[in-house]
């Protein structure tokens, strides 16, 4: 088997480079990774509408340096704020639960 074409264990991966599930190291790599994540979803929206950062804060009642921290990871929105960018950008919110059936 070529070097490109190993198999890996991603969780032995995750244990080794940010600690094991549920200590401190792991849950801060989780907590900036879904920042990175929601960031750069807002970004990515933003830019598709042809919207400024200016703008977008405008809308929302927030500066444009919060919104730069915001698309970069660097803060995490409240739930609200979440909702508000989410509603300036002409996006929509689901949520639903799923029901598990067990036969």
């Amino acid at each position: 088997m070529s070097k490109e074409n190993e198999l890996f264990d991603v969780d032995a991966l995750m244990d080794e480079k940010f600690g094991k599930e549920g200590t401190p190291e792991r849950n801060k790599f989780r907590e900036e990774a879904y920042n990175f994540c929601v960031g750069k979803m807002i970004s990515n929206v933003r830019k598709q509408e042809k919207i400024t950062q200016v703008e977008l804060a405008n809308r929302i009642g927030s500066s444009k340096s919060y919104i730069s921290q915001i698309e970069n990871g660097r803060v995490e929105p409240s739930a609200s704020l979440f909702f508000k960018i989410m509603n300036a950008l002409g996006m929509r919110i689901d949520i639903c639960k799923q029901m598990v059936s067990i036969e």
